[in-house]
């Protein structure tokens, strides 16, 4: 089952889920589609395992931080930890706590996430709705982020800045009185950097967090 959970998410991380097939996965692992059988019922199963088995990584990264007296900075150090791993794979956001009873680690972390507003002066109510935010927040903005740059990127005709650049561009010349906002903020669009933004979202996350615990 190792074998085939790795060369699953080598298959993930180089072509995503689309390409993940039973035909492809046995190629690379030298047998019968049939041999896959043994191991998992159906492609969302396989999905939903290969999830958990990277899942146990990043579990064992958030477990080895150090704790402090502040249960909003050790939110910060799990979301960001957590951010990291599905930056890098955006097919893992598609299928974080997709099934609880496939997915042991990440219901593992969820828990750890969830145990930090136990040290939070609020109710049920609001705490699952702060992991839920703090949640929606990383695999959002990991999932935007490690989408694929559009295609004259990749092929070098221009960089990030200058495709950001026309969209910029195009937007200063809208009429300021019927997109007032878009007018206040191109210019913090124009050149952003997508991992500050993130920070941006989830310092503000955390700060209403804070606030309504009073931390």
């Amino acid at each position: 089952m190792e074998s085939v959970l790795t060369e699953t998410v080598a298959l993930l991380d180089e072509a995503g889920a689309s390409a993940l097939t039973f035909r492809a996965l046995a190629q690379r692992l030298g047998g019968g589609v049939a041999s896959i059988y043994w191991y998992v019922a159906s492609k969302d199963e396989l999905l939903d395992r290969a999830t958990d088995h990277v899942m146990g990584t990043v579990l064992a990264d958030v477990e080895k931080l150090p704790s402090s007296d502040d249960p909003i900075d050790d939110l910060r150090g799990m979301a960001v930890t957590l951010f990291d791993a599905i930056v890098d794979r955006p097919w893992l956001g598609a299928y974080f706590m997709r099934n609880a009873n496939d997915q042991s680690n990440s219901l593992y972390l969820y828990e750890r996430l969830g145990r930090q507003t136990l040290r939070l002066n609020l109710t049920a109510h609001q705490r699952f709705h702060a992991v839920s935010a703090i949640v929606g927040v990383v695999v959002g903005s990991a999932v935007d982020m490690g989408q694929e740059p559009p295609q004259e990127v990749l092929d070098g005709a221009v960089n990030r800045d200058e495709f950001l650049g026309r969209y910029a561009e195009a937007w200063r010349r809208l009429d300021p009185e019927e997109f007032p906002f878009v007018h206040e903020i191109v210019d913090e669009f124009d050149g952003h950097d997508d991992a500050d933004q993130f920070r941006s979202a989830l310092e503000l996350t955390l700060t209403g967090l804070r606030q309504q615990g009073g931390a």
